[in-house]
């Protein structure tokens, strides 16, 4: 059986002259389009611009709006695995898990096994109903491979659409604890002339960019100023640590949610994540700021200091508000532990 799906594409500037370049530059790395595939979609008519189908010789320009239709063949061949999960709520439709550090959430090529999906095919069984006319998990939304927290996941064909409405409407709560080099404070005339960075009461820190697939770095994301998609985040400071203060513990929540979103927003900020090695791998702690044990802890932490902390959305199906937390995982806690000494 086969499953349709669209991507949208708004193009970036200064396009490369071949489309299928175009394309596999600006698609959502979240798409796992590759060139080749993007080459076979025009060559099947499955490339439209404003309703007109384009084909290999099409050229495009910047703001273009191009929507890709995808046929995949329905994840049959994804094989159950036994691997432990915490499952913070599950009913009939729909399951919540805290996902640890360094699972990576969906199958893909180089990743094929020991992903969240394997281990939710085994979990739930035979409870697991058909989405999108297969037996598989509805992934209606994602968090990095080294991001732990807090996902909800669809088991029915009824709370895959509800979910999903509710991602694309930008109505679902969520917070993400992290650990930062330096303070955002929103009194810094250095943020106050950022563009995009705002200020809102309570010490709230609002970023407000375009962000798109970086130019000349295919597996990172950036801040844009023509093209991209809009991505909102707000930022609070929570704790500091360092005398003086050299790194912070933020909660940030998203009023969008793009691929690497908060990670870059941190980064635009000049207050990367501790540990990120995509987005702050150049960053060090302050040592004077901090004893040598804190330093030798910060430096030992070898991923994104990223934790998705709460999640609430309305149940699809019984339309009650569900909200729920997630602690920081013990890593995170041993850092924050070890800057606060």
């Amino acid at each position: 059986m086969s499953i349709l799906r669209t991507i949208e594409i708004t193009v970036a500037a200064d396009p490369p002259a071949r489309i299928e370049k175009a394309l596999a530059r600006d698609v959502p790395g979240d798409a796992a389009l590759s060139r080749t595939r993007i080459t076979r979609l025009l060559a099947e008519g499955a490339v439209h611009r404003d309703g007109l189908p384009l084909d290999a010789k099409s050229r495009l320009a910047q703001g273009d709006r191009v929507t890709l239709t995808v046929t995949d063949t329905a994840e049959t061949d994804i094989v159950a695995e036994p691997i432990p999960l915490a499952v913070i709520f599950e009913d009939d439709d729909l399951i919540v898990i805290d996902k640890p550090a360094g699972m990576v959430v969906h199958p893909a090529p180089g990743t094929p096994s020991g992903t969240l999906v394997n281990a939710l095919l085994a979990h739930c069984g035979d409870t697991l109903s058909g989405v999108g006319g297969e037996k598989r998990p509805g992934i209606v939304h994602r968090i990095d491979k080294d991001t732990s927290g807090l996902l909800v996941v669809a088991k029915t064909d009824r709370a895959h659409h509800g979910l999903a409405a509710q991602f694309a409407d930008h109505s679902v709560a969520r917070h993400y604890r992290a650990v930062v080099h330096g303070v955002p404070d929103p009194a810094s005339p250095r943020l106050g002339g950022l563009p995009g960075v705002g200020f809102e009461p309570g010490s709230v820190l609002r970023i407000t960019t375009q962000i798109g697939r970086h130019r000349h770095e295919r597996q990172k994301q950036a801040v844009l100023t023509h093209g991209g998609r809009r991505a909102v985040t707000r930022a609070r400071v929570l704790e500091t640590f360092g005398a003086p203060a050299a790194a912070a513990l933020i909660d940030c929540w998203l009023e969008t949610g793009r691929t690497h979103q908060i990670r870059v927003h941190l980064a635009h900020l000049g207050h990367p994540l501790l540990g990120d090695p995509t987005y702050g791998a150049k960053r060090r702690l302050a040592a004077r700021a901090f004893a040598p044990d804190a330093v030798v802890v910060a430096e030992a932490f070898d991923r994104q200091a990223l934790h998705a902390a709460t999640l609430g959305f309305q149940h699809p199906v019984t339309q009650t508000w569900r909200a729920f937390e997630a602690p920081l995982p013990h890593d995170i806690r041993c850092l924050v532990a070890g800057l606060r000494a």
